[in-house]
């Protein structure tokens, strides 16, 4: 098995308005085919059900407090589902009593929201990271995806600092229930509409820019919570100046966005990745964006997986794992980042470990960056020179594999087409820091 990877895209001007940029009408109708298309996915979200290799931190491990949570969401799941299943036949009520009805489940799915979601906004990591550098010039923000409460947070922002050995502040998108989160997912996506999630998470993202104590910022987004940090990066893109943009670092886990901006920082920097058939990481605003997803996880394919493969703009290198599940800890931290008996990050793991398969582009998808844009091998990056383009017309812009083999052959770089060697945020781990 390979990963499946793609170079960030090319940004450019289109001639034609964009797909999410469209009706938001149409978007939705679009949204809802595309769940009908991918539905016999939708159980890929939950597995394996018992891969517990981070053991109470995994979220399906069957601890008291997790317990807890699985039976709430099972709880608001039902009575969601029926409710929306009765709402046809509740043309036969009179109008008094359909708004009881309503205003009745809709204030059981908050009383149970408020038990899942638990006080404030964000929380910190509370974990024991050792003695490791604190990395006090770095700031680390995650931003949660569908379903979480306030325990599953804890957790995940917990899994994140034992897997970086950094201190991870988690802002809250709070939860209403699977189903719920859905509709939210829609609205957010395709109306553009940011909720005081999201525009709590803007703040401290653009505070945490602003603020000279901090060289780098670290966004860290799962699920839905891709969705609102497209929406918090188009409004960063607005207001934070070019040079402030460059400290911040975004990395994705089955991404829900429908798009994902950044355009190139001038026009002539543009039409040179253009002709050349490759980007530089400095032409862009954010120097670095990489999502991760399982190929089996229904969120990614209706997310990330879907809108990488029309024309579209989604920019940031692109991981497809051969694999499902949809939980952060659970199915991509624990493939991805796999921890040892110490709590700290193998220096070796399957994924890690995966040839990469690098599709040629089609007359669907946008210019892509150069291979070796993309390259990092022990925190040392690719000369942009080196390879030579297969055609430079190519969408996808490949390397031959000749000339990759022929350019590792000198001894100089091991294994050419593995994860780890284009992975940036594999250079983290264990409290490690890539070159600048």
């Amino acid at each position: 098995m390979a990963v499946t990877f793609l170079p960030s895209q090319i940004a450019g001007s289109e001639p034609v308005p964009l797909p999410y940029t469209g009706n938001p009408l149409r978007l939705c109708g679009s949204d809802a085919w595309l769940i009908y298309q991918e539905i016999g996915f939708v159980f890929g979200i939950i597995q394996p059900l018992n891969q517990w290799l981070s053991g109470e931190l995994d979220e399906l491990y069957p601890s008291i407090q997790n317990l807890i949570c699985m039976g709430l969401h099972l709880l608001l799941f039902i009575v969601q589902l029926i409710f929306l299943i009765s709402l046809p036949f509740c043309i036969i009520l009179p109008m008094g009593w359909f708004v009881i009805y309503v205003v009745a489940v809709l204030s059981f799915t908050a009383a149970v929201g408020r038990v899942l979601n638990g006080p404030g906004d964000s929380i910190v990591s509370n974990v024991d990271i050792g003695s490791d550098r604190k990395h006090e010039d770095e700031c680390w923000l995650f931003l949660n995806g569908v379903s979480v409460g306030h325990h599953w947070l804890q957790s995940n922002i917990n899994r994140l600092a034992l897997t970086f050995r950094r201190p991870v502040k988690g802002v809250h998108n709070r939860t209403n229930g699977i189903i719920f989160d859905l509709f939210q997912c829609m609205i957010e996506r395709n109306f553009c509409y940011a909720t005081d999630d999201t525009r709590n998470s803007y703040v401290l993202i653009k505070e945490a820019l602003l603020d000279d104590k901090y060289r780098k910022v670290v966004l860290i987004l799962h699920s839905q919570g891709g969705i609102e940090g497209a929406l918090i990066l188009d409004w960063l893109l607005d207001e934070v100046p070019q040079d402030l943009l460059q400290q911040l670092e975004i990395y994705t886990f089955g991404n829900a966005a429908n798009h994902f901006n950044n355009p190139h920082r001038n026009l002539a920097s543009m039409r040179a990745a253009q002709a050349r058939g490759g980007s530089r990481l400095r032409d862009n605003a954010i120097h670095y964006i990489e999502h991760y997803a399982n190929s089996g996880d229904f969120v990614a394919r209706w997310g990330v997986l879907n809108f990488t493969s029309m024309k579209n703009r989604y920019m940031g290198r692109v991981f497809t794992r051969p694999g499902t599940g949809h939980l952060l800890n659970q199915h991509y931290l624990n493939n991805m980042f796999p921890l040892g008996p110490n709590q700290r990050v193998l220096e070796t793991n399957d994924f890690m470990e995966m040839e990469l398969n690098i599709p040629q582009g089609d007359k669907h998808s946008h210019a892509r960056e150069g291979i070796w844009s993309s390259f990092y091998s022990s925190g040392v990056e690719a000369e942009e020179n080196v390879a030579i383009l297969e055609d430079i017309n190519s969408p996808i812009s490949c390397v031959s594999t000749t000339s990759i083999n022929s350019a590792f052959a000198s001894g100089r770089v091991q294994n050419p087409h593995k994860v780890k060697d284009f992975s940036r945020l594999w250079l983290y781990r264990n409290g490690s820091s890539p070159p600048n």
